[in-house]
């Protein structure tokens, strides 16, 4: 799955997140798959994804370097495909 920073997206309303010294657990309801957020700033994005127009605009925010946006588009997909965050609608208010 190709991912779409320039998009809004949120955390699945079915997901509920524990967060942990490494990061966070996410549990989808729908789906019971788990997954791992594996640093602090990882989860800070994904927390602040609604607030955001964009998740481009959601990791800059959070301190996530240029450089470093490739790995935390990565991370962000393998949310996606796996149903933890959804692409929201631009008229979608937040959560």
């Amino acid at each position: 799955m190709t991912f779409d920073l320039d998009r809004a997206w949120r955390i699945d309303p079915r997901v509920s997140m524990r967060p942990e010294p490494f990061g966070a657990l996410l549990y989808h309801f729908g789906t019971r798959r788990l997954s791992f957020l594996k640093n602090q700033t990882v989860l800070a994005v994904v927390r602040s994804l609604d607030g955001h127009p964009s998740a481009r605009d959601a990791c800059l925010a959070c301190g996530v370097a240029e450089a470093e946006l490739p790995a935390y588009a990565r991370a962000l997909a393998a949310l996606a495909d796996s149903k933890m965050i959804t692409e929201r609608m631009s008229h979608d208010s937040s959560s």
